[in-house]
């Protein structure tokens, strides 16, 4: 999936999300559930494509 598109997929499951959490309707659930699962198994194949990135590292607030 081109970056382009991956883009607007995510914008189109965070609106049907959204639309979820106002409604709460079942059809709603299951069109939210559905683009998640496309985003995840994007995310999976890419991540097999060019490795698991490393969480970043956080660092201390009150030491230097």
């Amino acid at each position: 999936m081109e970056a382009k598109t991956f883009f607007q997929k995510v914008a189109i499951m965070r609106q049907a999300q959204k639309k979820y959490f106002n409604t709460r309707s079942p059809k709603a659930l299951r069109e939210s559930k559905a683009l998640e699962a496309e985003i995840d198994r994007e995310i999976d194949r890419v991540n097999r494509i060019i490795g698991t990135p490393e969480p970043p590292k956080q660092g201390n607030l009150f030491n230097d």
